[in-house]
C-alpha cells in the first residue's frame, strides 16, 4: 500500500492534504510557514506512511517560500516530487467545477497527480554552491534588468532637452556616464568647453587620451549646434545625472557580483567541463549549473533538450502528423544554449562549420542557431555523463 500527499504552497501557510492508493482522502488541513507547524505535519505524514505504507509528498512550487518546507521534508527522508503549477491547473479544470479554485481543492489535485504519474521529478536537497550560484545569477539578471530600463529612460530623458548629445554619449559606456553625471544641457557644455570636460573626464576615470578627446569634442559640437533652452530643462538634467549615477555604481555592482560568480564556477565540479564546451563563459555556464543543479536529474540527453525547449514536439491528430518548435520549457536554460551557440560561430571553428552548413541546407540564422543549440546539448550532457572536458575533433584528411 501506498499514500500520496500534496502541498499547495502560500507565503503564510500551507495547505495538506493526504489520500490513500484509493484516492480517498485521509488529511486535509492548514500549516502554518513556521517551523513548529511543518514539523507536526512531517510527524503527520510520517504516522500516515506507518500505516499506509510509503508516503509521497507533491509539492507545486520550488525555492523561495517553498524553502523551509522543503527542507524539512527532505532532512526527514520523506520523498517528495515536483507537480508543476500548469499540470496542477489542467487537472483541476478537467474535474466537476473545476474553475472554483481553493487551497484544499489545489492540494487535493497534487495529491491525486502524485498517485497517477509516475513521471514527476523527485525533489533533492541542492548542495550549497548550487543554491549560492541560483541566487547570485539570479540577483545578477535583476541588476541587467534594472540596468535596462534606466538606460532606456536615461535615453528618453536626454532626447527630450538635448538630443545631439543622447546621440554621441552612449550610455552603456562608462566614459559616456561620467560625462553625464556632470555636463548635459547643451548650455553648460558649450560655458565648460572642450578642454575643461577633456580633463574632468581623466580625473574621474577614463584613461584613454583619444576617448576623452573624441567624446568631449563630440559633446561640445551638439552643444553648439544647439542654442535653444527648452522648459523643464534643469529639472530634467538633474534626472539625467541620477540616473547616470545609478548606472554607473549598477554596472560597478555587476562586476564584483561576476567576480564572485566566477569563483564559485571556478570552485564548483562541473565548473571546469561546462566551461570547456566553445561558447560557454563564466556567466552562461553560471546560469547552466543553477537551472540544471545535478545533470543525473535528466535520463538523456533528449530529456535535456526536452526540458529546454530545444527538442521538436510532435503534433498528431488522426491522420494530420507533423513536427514543430517547442514553445514550452525552461526559458533561462534554452537562453543559455542559445547564446552558447551564438558566441561559438564567431570563435570556434567547429561551430562555424556547422552553422554554414544549416544555412547552405536553406535555415534562417535563427533555426540554424537552435540546432547548433540541441546540438550543444548532447555534447554537453555527454561531457557531464562521461566527466571528460570537451576536446575538439582535429579536421579529416584526405589521403593521396
Amino acid at each position: 500500500m501506498t499514500a500520496q500527499a500534496g502541498f499547495d504552497i502560500a507565503k503564510d501557510f500551507h495547505w495538506l492534504a493526504v489520500t490513500d492508493d484509493r484516492g480517498r482522502q485521509l488529511v486535509s488541513h492548514r500549516v502554518d510557514n513556521t517551523p513548529d507547524a511543518i514539523e507536526e505535519a512531517v510527524a503527520e505524514l510520517l504516522a500516515v506512511q506507518d500505516e499506509h505504507g510509503q508516503v509521497t509528498v507533491g509539492l507545486d512550487i520550488l525555492g523561495g517560500i517553498a524553502c523551509l518546507l522543503t527542507a524539512i521534508l527532505l532532512a526527514q527522508d520523506v520523498r517528495c516530487v515536483h507537480v508543476p503549477g500548469l499540470a496542477v491547473n489542467r487537472a483541476r479544470r478537467g474535474t466537476r467545477g473545476g474553475e472554483n479554485k481553493s487551497d484544499p481543492r489545489d492540494a487535493k489535485t497534487i495529491a491525486e497527480q502524485v498517485m497517477l504519474r509516475d513521471d514527476l521529478r523527485v525533489v533533492e536537497l541542492p548542495d550549497e554552491q548550487s543554491v549560492e550560484l541560483r541566487l547570485l545569477v539570479s540577483h545578477r539578471t535583476t541588476l541587467v534588468k534594472e540596468a535596462t530600463a534606466r538606460t532606456a529612460r536615461l535615453r528618453d530623458l536626454l532626447t527630450g532637452i538635448h538630443p545631439g548629445l543622447e546621440r554621441v554619449a552612449d550610455p552603456t559606456r562608462q566614459s559616456a556616464l561620467i560625462l553625464l553625471g556632470r555636463y548635459v544641457t547643451a548650455s553648460e557644455i558649450r560655458r565648460a568647453g572642450t578642454a575643461r570636460i577633456a580633463a574632468y573626464l581623466r580625473r574621474h576615470g577614463v584613461s584613454k587620451q583619444t576617448t576623452t578627446q573624441t567624446l568631449a569634442e563630440a559633446a561640445v559640437t551638439a552643444a553648439r549646434a544647439q542654442t535653444v533652452a527648452l522648459p523643464g530643462e534643469r529639472r530634467t538634467a538633474a534626472l539625467v545625472r541620477e540616473l547616470a549615477d545609478e548606472l554607473a555604481a549598477g554596472k560597478a555592482r555587476i562586476k564584483a557580483l561576476e567576480a564572485e560568480i566566477e569563483e564559485l564556477v571556478t570552485a564548483h565540479p562541473d565548473g571546469a567541463l561546462v566551461r570547456s564546451l566553445p561558447g560557454m563563459g563564466v556567466v552562461l555556464t553560471a546560469e547552466f549549473i543553477a537551472s540544471v543543479g545535478n545533470i543525473r536529474r535528466f535520463t538523456s540527453a533528449d530529456a535535456l533538450a526536452a526540458a529546454s525547449g530545444l527538442a521538436p514536439v510532435l503534433t498528431q491528430s488522426g491522420k494530420v502528423r507533423y513536427s514543430r518548435s517547442a514553445t514550452g520549457g525552461d526559458k533561462a536554460l534554452k537562453r543559455v544554449f542559445y547564446q552558447a551557440s551564438f558566441c561559438s560561430i564567431q570563435r570556434d571553428p567547429t561551430s562555424r562549420t556547422y552553422y554554414d552548413r544549416k544555412r547552405a541546407e536553406g535555415k534562417r540564422h535563427h533555426q540554424a542557431l537552435i540546432a547548433l543549440a540541441r546540438r550543444k546539448v548532447n555534447v554537453l550532457y555527454a561531457m557531464l555523463r562521461d566527466r571528460q572536458p570537451f576536446q575538439a575533433r582535429p579536421p579529416l584528411r584526405l589521403v593521396a
